[in-house]
């Protein structure tokens, strides 16, 4: 869909994803690395738990479709290098500190008089102006500014981080998305544009409803291991099994109250309550938290007895039962499950992927979408360091060997 395109990736972390989704959607994605490498390659966990930035799994996970070039844009030479190839490119994407790259002469003011097409994609932790568009950030704390970690934790002590690092990935599908919509509205008047992508705003997304509750004065969620508190409710979403955890909604009201229904009868059945406790109005049954001031006590005791239900129970079990009886409820998989999983291997998902650097292939996770008429491919594995440079040095940009060798010496490549 996008081969036609060239894409100069000179993001770090915060938007490593970005450049990946082009690169699967068919862009020739060029990841502009400074001698030595991205400092993402120095992220762990590494393969065979040998540090080097050619087996970094973090690297893997976000790089693969691209080709990798070194390039020292702190130098004349190197900035005059980079100008050459926007002048043939499609995308910019870069991660800076706010402001930095216009500094070199690299921003878009700079970029665009030399290449009026080139959508240019910013990705920083606050947005390019403001207040805080230059503070210090990691994934928890765009988190924690964003609202998401105000749920992660305990409702009894301090919130804790969200256990696998996310800021930067919600930044990134969203930078994606708004590059191919800048993309395409430079097809209709030939002019590109500066996309300016925060981190915050996109995974303030992540904290769903409860982002409109503060300014409409509703009731905000509060943390709650295994749920969430909402005014005097503590709702509960994680369930123990014999072999796990299960996730089940067990709420009321006109829409989510006949799946209650269902799940009582059933615990009804395996003994697990009376008739009366089966019978009850699901439907009404909520609207009695804000006027019966036993309805609380009760609501507890019912969270019991679906306890008491699903210990009885595998997870496997519970998901047959919940599709044959048409129940909201889930198991919740471990990773080796999810490796594992009998619907990923019968819809392809998992894609071999050969690392020639070392001589063996694994197993990747599959592309994020399937397209009929353009199905994603794998045509590059995370590159090594400046992989591309003979490639793109010589055979692209004409240069020849000695000068090749010159930029090398002077540590410009």
């Amino acid at each position: 869909m996008l081969t036609p395109y060239r894409v100069l990736d000179l993001s770090t972390e915060r938007g490593l994803l970005c450049g990946q989704i082009l690169g699967d959607l068919g862009a020739d994605v060029l990841k502009v690395e400074p001698p030595g490498g991205s400092p993402a390659r120095r992220l762990g966990p590494f393969y065979q738990d040998q540090p080097h930035p050619d087996r970094s799994l973090y690297w893997w996970a976000y790089n693969r479709n691209k080709r990798s070039i070194t390039l020292d844009i702190d130098t004349s030479e190197g900035q005059a290098i980079l100008r050459r190839l926007v002048s043939k490119a499609h995308f910019f994407i870069e991660s800076d500190t706010p402001g930095a790259l216009a500094k070199q002469g690299l921003g878009y003011a700079d970029l665009a008089p030399i290449n009026p097409a080139l959508v240019y994609v910013s990705i920083s932790p606050f947005g390019q102006d403001g207040p805080k568009a230059s503070y210090t950030d990691s994934d928890l704390i765009i988190l924690a500014a964003s609202g998401p970690l105000v749920v992660s934790g305990d409702d009894d002590r301090p919130p804790v981080r969200v256990i696998v690092p996310q800021g930067y990935l919600h930044e990134s599908a969203q930078a994606a998305a708004a590059a191919l919509i800048a993309h395409h509205e430079r097809q209709r008047s030939g002019q590109g544009q500066h996309v300016d992508v925060s981190a915050r705003q996109a995974a303030a997304q992540a904290t769903q409803s409860n982002i409109l509750a503060a300014p409409l004065g509703e009731v905000e969620m509060q943390r709650m291991a295994g749920g969430v508190k909402i005014g005097p409710l503590n709702i509960r979403l994680i369930w123990p099994t014999t072999d796990g955890y299960v996730s089940i909604t067990y709420l009321f009201g006109s829409a989510m109250g006949p799946f209650t229904r269902r799940l009582m009868q059933w615990v009804y059945e395996e003994g697990f309550c009376d008739e009366a406790t089966r019978d009850k109005d699901w439907i009404a049954f909520g609207s009695l938290f804000f006027g019966d001031p036993q309805a609380i006590a009760e609501y507890e005791r019912l969270k019991q007895v679906v306890e008491n239900f699903t210990l009885s129970k595998t997870k496997a079990e519970l998901l047959q039962g919940a599709l044959e009886r048409v129940l909201l409820i889930a198991p919740i998989t471990t990773i080796e499950e999810v490796a594992h999983s009998e619907q990923l291997a019968a819809r392809g998902y998992w894609t071999t992927v050969a690392h020639p650097e070392l001589g063996r292939s694994f197993r990747y996770p599959g592309p994020f979408a399937k397209f009929s008429a353009a199905p994603i491919t794998y045509r590059h594995p995370p590159p090594t360091v400046g992989e591309h440079n003979r490639e793109v040095y010589l055979g692209e940009l004409g240069f020849s060997e000695q000068q090749f060798s010159e930029l090398q010496s002077k540590g410009v490549v």
